[in-house]
């Protein structure tokens, strides 16, 4: 299965951001984008791309549904 997660842009250095969620970065590519891209936004990173933006509150509905589909249940 391939998911795209939502991240927020903490610095820009050409075409490379920076993104970060929940305490974890990763670097991606902002070639794919035709829209302009700032500290801040929010946009949606899979393999290594920036495929799309968006806005904080789709960003932050979208990383709580993960949370809640990708954290395991208590077995008990």
């Amino acid at each position: 299965m391939c998911v795209g997660v939502p991240m927020q842009v903490i610095s820009i250095e050409g075409d490379l951001a920076m993104t970060e969620v929940d305490g974890v970065k990763r670097e991606a590519s902002l070639m794919m984008l035709d829209q302009d891209v700032v500290v801040g936004d929010y946009v949606i990173i899979h393999a290594g791309f920036a495929i799309s933006k968006l806005d904080q509150e789709d960003a932050r509905e979208t990383l709580a549904l993960m949370r809640e589909v990708f954290t395991p249940e208590l077995m008990g």
